[in-house]
């Protein structure tokens, strides 16, 4: 007989396991409703082109696409971006802005699973829509250090690289490139960390050899890691594109720095986020010790709202998985042990008594209680050892000599003490001794 299991990329959540990734969203929701975030959801299944549009024809091949049984080209969701650009460019005219929505939804994406990457996954999604300037940047940045400082880590955990692209843009105009140049040297810039020099050989294909003063200018603009050094090397540009982007870098950093941050965030102009669709400053948060992949990635995209057809509506965001941060939260050993153990556990005489029994039982879970009881008729010894086991509280102690008072017995399982209520009183006396009373 064939023995099934979950297909490649693919992770069966066991209570234990269950519990442990409800923490990470539940942290995660917390956060988001501190930052006056509202929780929104949408279908797993959309329309093939919807991603098409967003990404290109080769997006394709990363996803669980298909053809529905009503002949539409549909896909899994791999990410959250191009449905809730759908989603608020169809009310854009009714929602008050700034509009702040985030999710917590499941995702698919068709690529070779490994340490941190799986075929199914799960993301917290973080946006900002109809503001157009750097304050939105600034709430978005310090919600995400909170969605991984929530759970305990620090500066010594994490760290963000903010980036820019529309910078990088106006940096390689001032040098003399013109747009097509300046996207393949992007292109590059964003291979480079993994590549070296071999990240420019695309640009020498289709543009030819780059000058090698113009090269180093690149290189050492991509190298630079602080706010100071940017200003020095923009210093001798006469350009107005230039000076106001350099004053929007100082009030995203200077923000940050005032919510007590700064030690969080670092310049980095080596990220680039390759996705074409990114507008503007781009951020990616990273495990300080580097044993993992990047933890989140977001930024800006002020044209993807109207290319999905919707209004002209500025727009940023960030996503951040739940794999990676278990990995990271399990390294740092701030995982908690979770421990599954009802309120209150019913130990019960015979058939007789198990029907008094059920009328509390069934009152005390109306009333939010967890009450757990022996399913077969057992000895009342292997009962309380039952009940210790389960971690409860209390344990209600359901005998013929209890039955026939109209009492029962409440047992405070840590020392054992016991003491009489009568039967229509149960309820009042559980609250009172659970609540310490």
């Amino acid at each position: 007989m064939a023995t099934f299991q979950p297909l490649p990329g693919f992770r069966d959540f066991y209570p234990e396991d269950f519990t442990r990734r409800r923490h990470i969203f539940r942290v995660w929701r917390q956060t988001a409703n501190a930052f006056g975030f509202q929780e929104y959801d949408a279908p797993v299944l959309e329309q093939l082109e919807l991603y098409t549009t967003k990404s290109g024809e080769e997006i394709e091949g990363q996803l669980f696409s298909f053809t529905d049984k009503g002949g539409r080209e549909v896909a899994l969701r791999p990410e959250m971006t191009p449905t809730v650009c759908r989603m608020v460019g169809a009310r854009a005219g009714a929602l008050k802005r700034p509009i702040k929505w985030f999710s917590v939804a499941e995702f698919y994406r068709y690529e070779r699973a490994q340490k941190g990457r799986l075929r199914a996954f799960s993301q917290f999604n973080g946006d900002i829509f109809g503001e157009a300037g750097p304050e939105a940047e600034i709430e978005l940045i310090a919600l995400l250090i909170q969605c991984l400082a929530g759970f305990g880590l620090t500066k010594d955990d994490f760290y963000v690289r903010l980036s820019d692209r529309d910078l990088w843009f106006f940096y390689l105009e001032a040098l003399g490139f013109n747009d097509e140049q300046s996207r393949t040297i992007l292109s590059a810039v964003d291979r480079y960390e993994k590549m070296g020099d071999e990240a420019f050989k695309s640009y020498a294909e289709v543009h030819g050899a780059i000058d090698a003063a113009l090269k180093e200018r690149v290189l050492g603009f991509l190298k630079i890691k602080s706010l100071a050094e940017l200003e020095a090397a923009l210093a001798p540009f006469n350009s107005g594109k230039l000076t106001a982007r350099l004053a929007d870098w100082r009030k995203v950093l200077s923000g940050v720095a005032a919510m007590g941050l700064a030690d969080f965030i670092t310049v980095d102009l080596g990220v680039v986020r390759g996705l074409a669709y990114y507008t503007g400053f781009v951020f990616e948060a990273f495990d300080r010790k580097g044993d993992l992949r990047a933890l989140a990635g977001g930024g800006r995209y002020n044209n993807l709202v109207k290319k999905l057809g919707g209004p002209d509506l500025p727009a940023v965001g960030f996503a951040i998985g739940d794999v990676t941060t278990g990995l990271l939260l399990e390294q740092r050993g701030l995982m908690p042990t979770f421990v599954s153990a009802p309120d209150l556990y019913a130990v019960i005489g015979g058939e007789s008594e198990r029907k008094a029994a059920f009328a509390d039982i069934q009152a005390l879970r109306a009333a939010g209680y967890r009450v757990e009881y022996p399913f077969k008729e057992l000895a009342f010894g292997k009962q309380f050892k039952a009940a210790a086991e389960s971690g409860a509280k209390l344990a209600l102690i359901y005998g013929s000599e209890e039955l026939a008072k109209s009492i029962v017995k409440i047992r405070d399982m840590s020392d054992r003490t016991e003491r009489e209520v009568p039967r229509d009183q149960v309820l009042a006396a559980v609250r009172d001794a659970l609540a310490g009373g």
